[in-house]
């Protein structure tokens, strides 16, 4: 399509944001994703600064017959948030948002990050669950459920959303509530982005300022053992507890020591919401098997939150699955996964426990996943090419290893495109027939299906 067309398209449609395209300076930027592996060429990327000029790229889009594809963060690692030849509605300009203290809510624009609502709740001494990491997109983690730090004590992201506001695949306008369009409100917990584009989303706020923040540092032949011990202790731990035992490369960050930087590891963080005696009091049993590092701290929530960023600018390949129970056998199968991890290098693989108020939370979201008691989660990132197919096959096969002590429900916001099967297994089949029929209406001709696509029933 020429430039004189999409000109033309944009001006018909009532798009006043930037439209971008191959050979303007900002074009390859404005591609570019968290994923180094996505590499596709849009016909044009529409920068939204408003609804408005997202249902006004909907619709030109629709008009010239292109793809469409919806960006938020671009943290996605299926990469869904490009499409070669197609339209990308990129919603980064649209990232303010506004809190309202009395009532201990937050609006937040489509296109905002985890750090933009960090930091616009910090001063208000308020905080909802986010993801764990500042460069998450708020609106893709949320409608896909939304675990984080906080996900323990005050439930799932998905949880703590009161309301949002869509533009849908005609380019009409429309609010989803408990009271207002209820089935596609439920759909929206977990369904993703296949039913229109988030543009505003408000969220319920709990009184939270400081955390307090431990993590440590064992050299990799002690994972067993340190995993049975964490598995113990956090089958009791409160629910003010946030934690991951992650199995990595140790970073050269400056509480650890220069023998274990780039070196097979095993860690653990622990994030208690709250501060003083109490918390240290609740990390004891893990503060005293003997790590060899140790960075334990008082923070603001919203710093914590930046202290675990993705590296950007690697491949990446992710994996999750959900375990039914963790016994000593499934816990040595995790350790051993390890060894074939890329080193050194980003690559992790997590042990997350659930419970708390996640287990708690409404069990009609289309979210199967949530009585699980652990998560298990890989995150393979290397820089050569070359060393795609090694890094894929280690991210995809602790799954099958793990075998009979899986769930077999996914978090899909964790993992790439892995056919039908793995998206029914994260709705659940019969939460995925519900969904066909909100998708059928709301988006008939699946124009939204650049996602873990739901088809229309």
């Amino acid at each position: 399509m020429s430039s004189i067309e999409l000109d033309h398209a944009a001006r018909s449609a009532d798009f006043a944001g930037e439209l971008v395209r191959p050979g303007d300076p900002s074009y390859d930027e404005a591609r570019t994703l968290f994923n180094a592996m996505i590499d596709r060429r849009p016909a044009a990327i529409a920068r939204c600064a408003s609804a408005g000029d997202v249902a006004g790229a909907i619709r030109m889009g629709r008009e010239r017959g292109l793809e469409i594809a919806v960006r938020g963060g671009g943290h996605g690692v299926a990469g869904k948030a490009l499409t070669d030849g197609g339209l990308v509605v990129d919603l980064r300009r649209m990232n303010a948002v506004t809190v309202d203290p009395r009532a201990r809510t937050a609006t937040v624009a489509g296109g905002a990050l985890m750090s933009d609502l960090d930091r616009a709740t910090a001063p208000h001494g308020l905080a909802t669950t986010g993801g764990r990491v500042s460069t998450t997109g708020v609106a893709g983690l949320t409608l896909g459920g939304g675990n984080g730090w906080l996900d323990r004590r005050f439930g799932l992201a998905c949880d703590n959303l009161l309301s949002v506001d869509l533009v849908t695949a005609d380019g009409g306008r429309l609010r989803a509530s408990e009271t207002e369009n209820a089935d596609l409100f439920w759909a929206l917990h977990g369904g993703g982005g296949n039913f229109g584009v988030a543009v505003s989303l408000t969220f319920r706020l709990y009184p939270l300022s400081m955390v307090t923040v431990a993590k440590l540092l064992w050299p990799s032949d002690a994972a067993p053992a340190v995993a049975w011990a964490y598995r113990d202790y956090m089958e009791t731990a409160p629910d003010e507890i946030g934690s991951a035992l992650l199995l990595l490369t140790a970073p050269p960050a400056d509480f650890v020591p220069p023998h274990l930087v780039g070196r097979p590891a095993c860690a653990v963080v622990l994030m208690y919401a709250g501060t003083g005696p109490e918390a240290r009091g609740r990390m004891a049993p893990m503060l005293a098997l003997g790590h060899e590092a140790e960075m334990l701290a008082e923070v603001a929530y919203a710093d914590f939150q930046c202290m675990n960023e993705d590296p950007p600018g690697f491949r990446n390949h992710w994996s999750a699955d959900h375990l039914a129970c963790l016994p000593d056998d499934a816990v040595d199968t995790f350790c051993a996964h390890a060894a074939g991890m890329l080193v050194p290098s980003p690559s992790a693989q997590a042990l997350i426990p659930q419970g708390g108020a996640i287990a708690r939370g409404r069990a009609s979201y289309p979210i199967p996943w949530r009585q699980a008691p652990w998560h298990v989660a890989r995150f393979a990132m290397w820089a050569d090419p070359a060393d795609d197919d090694r890094a894929t096959t280690w991210a995809r096969g602790l799954g099958p290893a793990l075998g009979s002590w899986t769930s077999g429900d996914v978090y899909l916001n964790f993992t790439g495109d892995e056919g039908r099967d793995r998206v029914v297994a994260g709705l659940g089949a019969e939460n995925y027939a519900r969904l066909t029929a909100v998708k059928a209406r709301f988006d008939p001709d699946n124009l939204f299906h650049l996602n873990h696509n739901i088809a229309p029933g």
